[in-house]
């Protein structure tokens, strides 16, 4: 990691060295890796969903605001799921904030 970050060479370097080498119960050791990185890489990686489609501009503010909480490197991914009725869902890797109508519904059952 540099920096916080994932150093994609050297993810690379030492996948293959496991590859390479064999230790004993290798493909353990490669699937748990590959389990870490997977969930490293998630934690930049934001999952907008919403009632409806957001414009251009509300995509731009909410890029613009995780940008500047967790990083410039952040990903986004705009989904449209309507049973949530309305607001809006964000995951950033094990984080979820929940500001649909449906979590409310739920919440009050």
């Amino acid at each position: 990691m540099h920096e916080g970050h994932l150093d994609v060479e050297k993810v690379s370097k030492v996948a293959d060295t496991i590859i390479a080498e064999k230790p004993r119960h290798h493909l353990l050791i490669l699937k748990d890796f590959v389990r870490l990185v997977r969930l490293e890489l998630e934690k930049h990686h934001a999952v907008v969903d919403s009632a409806i489609a957001l414009d251009a501009s509300v995509q731009e503010q909410i890029r613009g605001d995780l940008s500047k909480r967790f990083g410039s490197d952040t990903t986004f991914e705009f989904q449209v799921h309507p049973a949530l009725i309305g607001g809006m869902r964000v995951k950033l890797g094990s984080d979820v904030w929940d500001g649909s109508v449906r979590s409310r519904i739920d919440t009050l059952r």
